[in-house]
């Protein structure tokens, strides 16, 4: 008996298929019986408790730290009322960054669940962002800033309303954190081609080459002290990036320091049939990925998994990483113009009050980077 693992690539924004392959030779010569069992669940119910068990564990370390220290400052203040409001202050900014923390790997852990998207229905794109703006308007005024909205109306997508509403709040949110005051964020949405494109634009600071590849990431945070210091947790972007992928879609962003940040969900419009990936023949990809010999004593790949490596043109499991990123002008020229589009068809909406000299940028970078989900 010979057994082995395989990873087939089911399509760009889709884990691969885990695959555990069972084989004997038969009595008859030349023969052999296999065994096929479908094991990506539970591979990754697994990575997702590591995961979660090893994350949790770092992150929880700082605010209960933080907790301690300052509980014990107040028991050594006792004669001292100011020093006691003001370290009462920072555990109660410390107490909501743990609430806040909780509640977002709630949300995580439920969007990785075994059913992450119950009941999809149609959803009215207009109503996700008129909630959107209602819910972001007191942090946006907070420093001045004016979240407006535009683009083409009456769109329509399939899913979770809630869902879309959490991860274009997280953007938006993301936004006006990143963003200087009386400055604008803008939403804007289009239908282009087989998809829906929902773009939340800001006139930011902008995000670094080197942040971008990671940005999606859990716990990952480009300005690790300002995270803190608004009380980011470093999930949302994480939270946005599973719920485009629940949704069949995807979320990337164009961004240039100094001239700020487009980030644009996509998600299939279902009045579109949506090009899918060729279909590929299961039994020919075991035999290529795992083929059977009777002298075979180890099992491809390392860990006893065959895997497809980054060269292999059929590997479409997963975000492009940086060796196939293709910056050319077209696609630098393609996120400028998702990034003007959002700001430019959000105008109407803004108000009249809004100072002329936040109009958004319009330079063009020469290189974008990609973060699909």
């Amino acid at each position: 008996m010979r057994e082995t693992e395989v990873e087939l690539p089911r399509g760009r924004g889709l884990e691969p298929l885990g695959v555990r392959v069972r084989a004997a030779p038969l009595g008859v010569s030349g023969h052999a019986v296999m065994q096929v069992e479908d094991v990506t669940e539970s591979h990754r119910l697994a990575n997702v408790r590591r995961d979660f068990v090893a994350n949790v564990s770092h992150e929880l370390k700082t605010p209960v730290g933080a907790l301690s220290l300052l509980a014990e400052a107040m028991l050594d203040a006792v004669d001292d009322p100011a020093a006691i409001q003001r370290f009462a202050e920072r555990i109660r900014h410390e107490s909501g960054r743990l609430g806040r923390l909780v509640q977002e790997l709630i949300e995580l852990s439920r969007l990785q669940g075994a059913d992450p998207l119950p009941e999809p229905v149609a959803v009215p794109v207009d109503r996700v962002v008129s909630e959107v703006v209602d819910r972001t308007r007191t942090v946006a005024e907070g420093k001045s800033i004016t979240v407006v909205s535009g683009g083409e109306r009456g769109l329509i997508v399939e899913g979770n309303e809630n869902q879309l509403v959490s991860a274009i709040v997280n953007l938006v949110e993301n936004a006006v954190t990143y963003s200087p005051e009386r400055t604008r964020v803008a939403i804007g949405t289009r239908r282009r081609g087989h998809l829906i494109e929902i773009s939340v634009s800001d006139q930011g600071m902008g995000i670094g080459e080197a942040d971008l590849d990671r940005i999606f990431e859990r716990f990952y945070r480009a300005d690790p002290a300002r995270s803190r210091a608004t009380g980011g947790t470093g999930l949302g972007l994480a939270i946005v990036k599973h719920i485009a992928t629940n949704h069949g879609g995807s979320v990337d962003v164009w961004s240039v320091e100094g001239s700020g940040s487009t980030f644009t969900l996509r998600l299939p419009d279902p009045g579109c049939d949506s090009p899918g990936f060729e279909d590929f023949d299961a039994l020919e990809d075991l035999d290529r990925l795992a083929e059977f010999s009777g002298d075979e004593t180890e099992p491809k790949g390392s860990n006893g998994r065959a895997e497809l490596g980054p060269s292999d043109p059929d590997d479409l499991s997963g975000p492009v990483g940086p060796e196939n990123r293709t910056k050319t002008d077209a696609d630098a020229t393609e996120r400028a113009d998702a990034h003007e589009a959002a700001n430019a068809d959000a105008a109407p909406q803004a108000s009249a009050e809004e100072d002329p000299g936040t109009e958004p940028r319009a330079d063009r970078p020469t290189a974008v980077t990609r973060g699909e989900a």
